[in-house]
């Protein structure tokens, strides 16, 4: 059914298809029969498919990645395409509406989708209200935490804290995002003293809760062996619980696309096919370094099932998806389950 309607969606500006294909879903969902056709369709349910991790349940291993559903408007409806779980946000203290448009490109030739969208969302007030509403049963909900634009590096740790607060009773389990190039200086907090003084920061409030979560750090493909190495001397120092391979990119080498539209696009971050094997390569790298120390969620070019398998043999515990979605539609959870 996707590659009908795939070509009509790729004539519309990205936000566009993306918002009018969430209604179209949702409007197939509320007709008598769409509940039961789409789970025959588009989901594979197999107790060999679940998975233990962080002291969660997972009914399958392979999750909706950050970025997909900012607000948690969307929970019920993907819920519907077999997901094990999905992330939500990334959430900032205070809505920002993100940068100008446009902000998101689509990459045909190379399957892949460039965007700076700056995390644009509606704060984590509203978050917390959907979050609050009765969940798909069995359904791990991840928070993934940023901060404002206008907040100074010196004061990020507040605006992560203040999302932590907020969403603690509500997720299952959370994701540090401190490696998206869209937002000025994001970066700069990956560096090994003010990484480690956030994470403690946050795991030590955690420690004070009644009832802990999984907390993950989601970094760049960017980074060196050298910085990889500190990010695993840090998530063992910390003691927090894995980390999520990898965010976007900023690299534009070995694109089929023109260099001339690449260069019209401008900044952004590089996400789908092209970001698959550095995406693998870091996770192996991660993976045999430490020793398996700590679970890592793999993220990055994730689209069919081989490529899922590749991430999970290179030390993978989780897969999330999202440009993969987009290019290969729906159906591609179920692909990668079935094959799983």
């Amino acid at each position: 059914m996707y590659s009908i309607i795939k070509p009509l969606l790729f004539l519309l500006q990205p936000e566009t298809a993306h918002r009018f294909t969430l209604r179209l879903f949702r409007l197939i969902l509320f007709l008598p029969f769409g509940k039961n056709f789409i789970k025959k369709i588009y989901t594979h349910q197999d107790e060999r498919l679940r998975r233990e991790l962080f002291g969660l349940t997972f009914k399958n291993p392979v999750g909706l990645a950050a970025g997909f559903d900012k607000d948690a408007k969307h929970i019920n409806t993907m819920s519907h395409l077999g997901f094990g779980f999905i992330e939500v946000g990334t959430v900032t203290p205070q809505p920002q509406v993100g940068n100008p448009r446009p902000r998101l490109f689509r990459l045909r030739k190379d399957k892949a989708l460039i965007n700076r969208m700056g995390f644009n969302n509606e704060g984590v007030v509203a978050t917390v209200e959907r979050l609050k509403k009765p969940r798909p049963e069995g359904l791990i909900i991840g928070g993934n935490i940023g901060k404002n634009k206008t907040t100074p590096n010196e004061k990020a740790e507040e605006d992560y804290v203040i999302c932590f607060e907020a969403l603690h009773p509500y997720v299952d389990y959370f994701v540090v995002n401190v490696s998206s190039p869209n937002t000025p200086g994001l970066r700069d907090l990956q560096d090994k003293e003010p990484l480690q003084k956030l994470l403690n920061r946050l795991q030590n409030l955690n420690k004070e809760k009644a009832h802990p979560k999984p907390i993950l750090l989601k970094i760049a493909p960017d980074l060196t062996n050298s910085q990889l190495n500190d990010i695993v001397e840090i998530i063992q120092n910390t003691d927090i619980a894995g980390i999520i391979a990898t965010n976007t990119t900023i690299d534009r080498n070995n694109l089929q696309e023109n260099p001339k539209n690449i260069q019209q696009i401008g900044n952004g971050g590089l996400s789908g096919q092209p970001l698959k094997s550095r995406a693998t390569e870091v996770i192996r790298y991660l993976s045999e370094t430490s020793g398996k120390a700590f679970p890592i969620i793999a993220v990055g070019g994730v689209a069919s099932a081989k490529d899922a398998q590749e991430k999970l043999d290179a030390g993978a515990a989780l897969v999330q998806i999202y440009t993969g979605l987009i290019y290969e539609g729906p159906a591609l959870v179920k692909r990668i389950n079935e094959s799983l």
